[in-house]
């Protein structure tokens, strides 16, 4: 089990009287006042960097998405045949009537355009004042084991800012063995979770998973309440608009994602304030 997260992510009892906030299902229009949140500010990803800016999932796309405000950025990660990780979201690369997997290609058969998770991790590092997070959905055969071989042994000073998401909470579990360190996320539906949501949020715990990520729609504010209170942080991804954005800051989620950098920016000047980047969490 991971050691009690920092005053960045703080235990729920000091932040929020649980009980009045579960006695309400809050849905997006009620939440009037904002809950708060365990990461505090919450971060505000770049969906595939600044992808309605900037071709997507390219370093231009991810320098822009800092220049326009946000404080964390997301992409995909893949590992290649000789063990390169690669950030890219189909993972294929077309060849006449072909698509052939990243997994049977090497790095240096993918296209220039496709970038390397060390670049965007040294990038993440080089940033002045605050730290900035970085988002990555594991893709593929081995990509969840090499990045935390990279992250443990040549990235470990962002080690607690690189949150690893998957579907897969056997994959999860894995990597939890693997380092006590690294930030884990379970990206799933309500739907998924047959009505056991509580259950659901105490069996993360258990297993040392740090949160949890759903569709915006599915959110609400005894939702991100309910799992606050197992210490598990909530992110909440396909956040486009910028009335979807503030509802989900209402509720006290803890990190959106959005392909739309400015408008994320207005949604967190307007709920929150001057948009900062959160403090790296201590393990």
């Amino acid at each position: 089990m991971r050691a009690t997260r920092s005053s960045t992510i703080s235990s729920l009892p000091d932040r929020l009287n649980t009980d009045a906030s579960l006695r309400a299902v809050y849905s997006h229009n009620l939440v009037q006042q904002r809950l708060p949140s365990l990461i505090d500010p919450p971060v505000a990803f770049a969906h595939r960097g600044a992808r309605a800016h900037a071709p997507e999932n390219t370093m231009e796309a991810f320098s822009l998405a800092l220049r326009l405000g946000a404080t964390g950025l997301e992409s995909d990660v893949w590992r290649t045949a000789d063990g390169a990780l690669v950030l890219d979201h189909d993972g294929q690369l077309r060849r006449r009537l072909r698509r052939i997997p990243y997994g049977e290609l090497r790095r240096d058969e993918l296209p220039d355009h496709v970038p390397d998770l060390g670049d965007l991790l040294e990038m993440c590092q080089a940033q002045t004042g605050p730290a900035i997070h970085l988002s990555l959905d594991l893709k593929g055969p081995g990509a969840g084991d090499g990045v935390v071989t990279l992250l443990t042994q040549q990235h470990r000073d962002i080690i607690d800012r690189v949150w690893l998401c998957s579907p897969d909470i056997d994959e999860l579990t894995a990597l939890r063995q693997r380092s006590d360190s690294v930030r884990l996320i379970h990206s799933t539906r309500v739907e998924r979770l047959a009505g056991r949501i509580e259950a659901w949020a105490a069996h993360l715990a258990h297993h040392g998973i740090d949160g949890i990520n759903f569709h915006h729609t599915d959110w609400n504010g005894g939702l991100v309440a309910l799992f606050h209170r197992f210490d598990l942080v909530t992110f909440g991804w396909d956040a486009q608009f910028e009335r979807t954005l503030r509802a989900l800051l209402r509720m006290g989620i803890d990190g959106v994602y959005s392909d739309w950098v400015d408008r994320m920016v207005d949604a967190y000047r307007a709920e929150i304030g001057a948009v900062a980047p959160p403090s790296p969490p201590e393990t």
